[in-house]
């Protein structure tokens, strides 16, 4: 029997088994708004069989996208161009869920395969928002250290967020605090040099992000599941590690998170030996030490691969990116090879039983 295609529960909602779309920015939405390109790209996986449906990176606020192609959910105009989306990923048997995010100091680029290059104020871009004054790399314009006030504003943006996000018939939310954007920045001492209550030590350094987990779960509903993606590190000595990350999460479960998305890296270049399932070992130990429910992803191509993991308790789940780009129907044809029999969107059956 395979353990990979048991279902999964969390609070009141129901994953028909563990395999899950990973978050990825499409970088193809219009002033936020998502479009058809967004709904044929997520609608195919809900129909090649995923579980969950996680839409990419979503901004909270315009200056919280990483780049001017970002989706958002900054207003109310926001929400319907996700119903579209989200009626149809639910009608072919996935869970709906949107990731938030704030791109922090990383603001303010070009499309990746336009370049990437940081955009200035005047040329389609803005002044990045940042824990300290501190560049992302020698390309990067100096951001802007937050005040108060401008903390206050983002933990609101979340807020408000997490209300269209509902409104939008979304089921999981999940907080963006990996890859060196915002939420990351301040857990990470390479970032973060602040000298008040927000910076220095392990306890001031999560004081806001915990303040951002702790707001959203009192707003989302009970009865839905609330995820969290981390960098497990920074992969750079003296930066943010997992023994930080097991404190950091451990908290997060008293918040009331139910998952950890384990990922890691984009704080700082740094050497990363990517090689098949690098980052598991994070998501094992955070599961284990935290006793929370953990996500594992990074490099998960092959049926047998996502099994094990999940089967021999390394993970509750797993998360899959690049594969399901190149491979919409991956769950179909991993079903196949394990042995299970599932399901088939019946204008496929032909194509699946032929």
């Amino acid at each position: 029997m395979s353990k990979l295609f048991e279902p999964f529960t969390l609070r009141s909602v129901r994953f028909k088994h563990r395999i899950f779309l990973s978050p990825m920015c499409m970088y193809s939405a219009e002033n936020g708004f998502v479009n058809d390109w967004h709904l044929v790209h997520l609608g195919a996986r809900a129909v090649g069989g995923v579980a969950l449906v996680m839409v990419e990176a979503t901004a909270v606020s315009p200056e919280g996208r990483i780049t001017p192609y970002d989706s958002g959910i900054w207003s109310d105009e926001h929400i319907a161009a996700f119903e579209p989306i989200v009626r149809f990923v639910t009608r072919w048997g996935a869970v709906a869920g949107i990731q938030l995010a704030h791109a922090g100091r990383k603001a303010s680029t070009d499309k990746p395969w336009l370049g990437g290059a940081p955009l200035a104020p005047g040329k389609n871009g803005w002044i990045p928002l940042a824990p300290s004054p501190i560049p992302f790399d020698g390309l990067s314009p100096e951001p802007v250290e937050m005040s108060r006030k401008e903390l206050h504003k983002v933990e609101e943006d979340f807020v408000r967020a997490a209300h269209r996000a509902l409104k939008a018939g979304f089921q999981v939310l999940e907080i963006h605090m990996a890859h060196g954007y915002l939420l990351h920045e301040f857990l990470s001492p390479l970032s973060n040099k602040r000298s008040d209550e927000f910076g220095g030590s392990l306890e001031n350094r999560m004081r806001f992000p915990l303040i951002i987990a702790k707001a959203l779960r009192s707003q989302w509903p009970e009865e839905l599941p609330l995820f969290v993606r981390i960098s497990a590190t920074d992969w750079v000595k003296g930066g943010w590690d997992l023994e930080q990350s097991i404190v950091f999460c451990r908290r997060l479960k008293e918040i009331g998170v139910d998952l950890i998305d384990c990922s890691s890296g984009g704080l700082v270049a740094a050497p990363i030996a990517a090689i098949p399932g690098y980052q598991v070992p994070f998501a094992e130990a955070i599961r284990k030490q935290a006793a929370i429910k953990t996500a594992a992803v990074g490099l998960i191509t092959d049926p047998w691969q996502a099994e094990a993991i999940v089967s021999q308790e390394k993970a509750d789940c797993v998360f899959l990116a690049r594969e399901l780009l190149r491979e919409p129907y991956w769950v179909l044809k991993a079903a196949r090879v394990l042995g299970v029999k599932i399901p088939c969107p019946s204008p496929y059956l032909r194509a699946w039983t032929s």
